[in-house]
């Protein structure tokens, strides 16, 4: 497998194409989606270009990827953000043209089902960025959280190290976007409760994969973008999150068992797990019921862990995915857990 390379970098004045490879929502929802557009004008300084697909929903796969070749090929194209995510964008996978990827690398920004092209990145050799979807982290009401404001500012425009560092406050409590209120006021948030380091007797550092856990598991199902060889990810960082279906503690298992039967979970020298989302409109938990789908996500995964990988370094409740605040995490590009000083550092 090739090593994934960092693609040059936009520069604030520059074009961005603003793409929907899953979902058209901006059709549905067009104040999130407004609101971020404007941020990236207004406080990044870039330029958004938006393509036919992109609020259009209900677009054909060919056409999501005929909006990501168009994209990646124009020159003046300097970085490629995804709208949001969806649930279909594994069958735009086998309509892309790696090569013209491959020819034209450009920062890809992006999560939860854009874990699809993310993989597809990492194998066509291409860092790509986790995070940074334009109508949740760029479209939050009122103002981004300043730790995904600071942390997508970094990935977009620097290329050096960045330490990480735990949310002060956070929510995962999600409002309508169809009512014009929700963006009266800014989401409400609760105390931060820091991270949870085990095995942490070493520092390792390693180039990341991973992603939103379900999609994973669907590329697992579908056999697409997951080495045959386990030995493609030995010494990577793994990172996982899951999503606001709110999957059980017993999928969340399972979905990591698969991995270590297939000869994944051996293979990574550490593991760090989003904070899980715990709330949704299907779900709205409360207090208690919120904790305990937490703990329950938690011992699912050190049960898995402890079954193959029992010493592997975990970091439990990291703030990138589905909650607010979102941290970037590079897709591809260099992670170092460093478990006694109680720090990660990214490379972006």
């Amino acid at each position: 497998m090739t090593t994934p390379a960092y693609p040059p970098k936009p520069a604030p004045g520059d074009r961005v194409a603003v793409v929907s490879p899953s979902a058209g929502l901006p059709g549905l929802f067009p104040r999130p989606y407004e609101l971020g557009l404007e941020r990236l004008r207004k406080e990044y300084g870039l330029e958004p270009v938006e393509y036919p697909a992109t609020r259009r929903m209900g677009s054909t796969p060919q056409e999501r990827a005929d909006d990501l070749h168009a994209a990646f090929a124009d020159p003046g194209i300097k970085a490629v953000i995804a709208s949001i995510g969806g649930d279909d964008q594994i069958t735009v996978l086998p309509l892309l043209d790696r090569e013209l990827i491959r020819s034209n690398p450009k920062p890809f920004f992006g999560m939860s089902d854009n874990t699809n092209l993310l993989a597809l990145l990492h194998n066509t050799g291409i860092v790509g960025y986790h995070g940074g979807n334009v109508m949740t982290a760029l479209g939050r009401p009122v103002a981004m959280a300043p730790l995904t404001a600071e942390s997508l500012r970094a990935a977009l425009f620097t290329s050096g190290e960045y330490e990480l560092a735990p949310a002060e406050r956070w929510t995962d409590v999600d409002r309508d976007w169809a009512d014009p209120a929700t963006f009266d006021a800014a989401p409400e948030t609760r105390p931060g409760t820091g991270w949870t380091w085990e095995n942490a007797d070493r520092v390792v550092e390693g180039r990341s994969w991973g992603g939103c856990l379900e999609i994973l598991a669907w590329l697992l199902m579908a056999d697409r973008e997951i080495a045959h060889d386990p030995s493609a990810y030995d010494g990577a960082v793994l990172f996982l999150e899951t999503s606001e279906e709110l999957p059980g503690a017993t999928e969340v298992f399972r979905t990591l068992r698969n991995m270590g039967e297939r000869g994944l979970l051996q293979r990574f020298s550490a593991l760090l797990m989003g904070r899980p989302k715990t709330w949704s409109f299907e779900h709205p938990n409360g207090p208690e019921e919120a904790a305990r789908y937490a703990d329950d996500q938690r011992e699912a995964v050190r049960r898995a862990m402890h079954m193959y990988s029992p010493t592997t370094p975990i970091v439990f409740d990291v703030d990138f995915g589905h909650t607010d605040p979102q941290l970037v995490i590079p897709y591809g590009g260099l992670v170092r857990v460093d478990g006694p000083a109680r720090r990660i550092t990214v490379t972006y």
